[in-house]
């Protein structure tokens, strides 16, 4: 069984050590039992870059590549949290060739890390792509600025492109998914499920195909 879990990066960093050995533990119990890939995303540390480049006059190409290297910086973490002692691919075809459990962030200006999960789910042909982010699943409104948004339990990914800009934004932009991951997971038919990365049963029953508290994207 092949499923890629996309880690959102608010999940990660230099400040978040004691998530990063929960996920860590967590994601190397499940790796003994299926072929497990893991994109990492960037986070405040990325923001932090690009908020600074930005100011700077920096290129909108070369503030993505910022942000990509943070993604790096943020796979070498979890996988040291994972002991995978690996190095981190740079492209989809490099990890979908490696032996799993595989951990990766970026790859090229453009693309989001739920775009590369996507994408990566595609290569690998995987069974299910789960999404951990920082809220519980996709929600008709943010939940951060408004208190009545109320969750998805499923939603169809028509519906769901409908709702999100198609296109790849700036630098920096965060959202549960973006567009273009959107367009792969209609396009590969692939099962989507969306977590709350913190809530590690949620994340674990998700990734296991178990009913789950979160988002299921139907395809």
């Amino acid at each position: 069984m092949n499923v890629v879990v996309s880690l959102g990066g608010s999940l990660l960093g230099t400040n978040k050590v004691s998530m990063l050995r929960q996920l860590g533990g967590l994601l190397a119990h499940v790796s003994a039992n299926m072929a497990l890939y893991v994109v990492t995303g960037g986070g405040a540390t990325a923001r932090r870059y690009i908020k600074a480049g930005r100011a700077l006059g920096v290129s909108e190409r070369r503030l993505d590549l910022m942000g990509i290297a943070a993604t790096r910086l943020n796979a070498m973490l979890l996988a040291g949290a994972m002991d995978i002692d690996a190095d981190v691919p740079s492209t989809i075809e490099e990890a979908a060739i490696m032996t799993p459990p595989v951990v990766m962030g970026g790859t090229v200006p453009g693309h989001s890390t739920d775009a590369v999960g996507a994408t990566l789910a595609r290569e690998v042909d995987a069974n299910r792509f789960v999404i951990a982010t920082d809220v519980d699943g996709i929600y008709t409104d943010d939940p951060k600025s408004d208190p009545d948004a109320a969750l998805y339990d499923s939603i169809a990914i028509g519906e769901l492109r409908c709702m999100i800009p198609d296109r790849w934004q700036q630098a920096g932009t965060s959202s549960p998914i973006d567009g273009i991951a959107c367009r792969v997971i209609e396009e590969a038919s692939i099962a989507t499920m969306v977590v709350n990365g913190a809530d590690l049963t949620a994340l674990e029953n998700a990734i296991y195909g178990r009913e789950f508290h979160g988002t299921r994207i139907e395809v």
